[in-house]
């Protein structure tokens, strides 16, 4: 029990700091916050201001609505979070969609990043449409699927410094790597759980 909270909560922080990093372009502007995506910027500037916006929304509302004392008392909240998390994600998904296409690291990056978007959407349908039916023991099995993608902004971050650093990669050639890893061990994991 003590393992898994702190585990919950190491996330809630590493989810809160991401959050907040990727709204650094309200106070910095798009080009100085984020000088390695120049190219998403020029080229598909709504498609990356979309994405770096409603993505930290569905971090943040995905986060809380994991914790399970507030879901048990506060069940209006949960449900209008809820939704709000899932407009995030559909939005932060096809705009992850859009900018996987042509996405720095070639056709690998371009299919790790379009997967995850894909399944992001799907994983997350799947959790509303079970919340609709009230099937709430199937709709919990989706969310935490859909809530380990949504951790992939996490994943993302602490693996690209380590093959930037370490592995002395661009972060194109990284990119051909983390637009696998930081979502495939995720959902793994979280099949590994659901099925123990």
């Amino acid at each position: 029990m003590i393992r898994s909270r702190t585990l919950f909560y190491t996330t809630a922080v590493l989810s809160f700091i991401i959050a907040l990093m990727s709204f650094r372009f309200l106070a910095l502007g798009m080009n100085d916050a984020f000088p390695e995506m120049i190219g998403h910027i020029t080229d598909s500037k709504f498609a990356f201001v979309a994405h770096v916006t409603a993505a930290p929304i569905a971090l943040v509302l995905g986060t809380m609505n994991m914790l399970d004392r507030r879901r048990k008392k506060r069940r209006t909240l949960h449900r209008w979070t809820g939704r709000a998390y899932a407009v995030a994600i559909l939005i932060g998904g096809l705009s992850g969609f859009a900018l996987a296409i042509g996405a720095s690291g070639g056709l690998a990056a371009t299919f790790g990043f379009g997967m995850l978007s894909i399944l992001w959407i799907v994983t997350t349908a799947q959790a509303v449409r079970f919340a609709i039916a009230r099937n709430f023991v199937a709709h919990r099995r989706w969310i935490i699927r859909s809530f380990a993608l949504t951790l992939a902004a996490v994943t993302l971050r602490l693996y690209l410094p380590f093959f930037m650093i370490f592995g002395e990669m661009t972060y194109s050639q990284a990119s051909v790597w983390v637009a696998w890893l930081c979502w495939v061990p995720n959902l793994a994991l979280a099949e590994w759980w659901l099925r123990r």
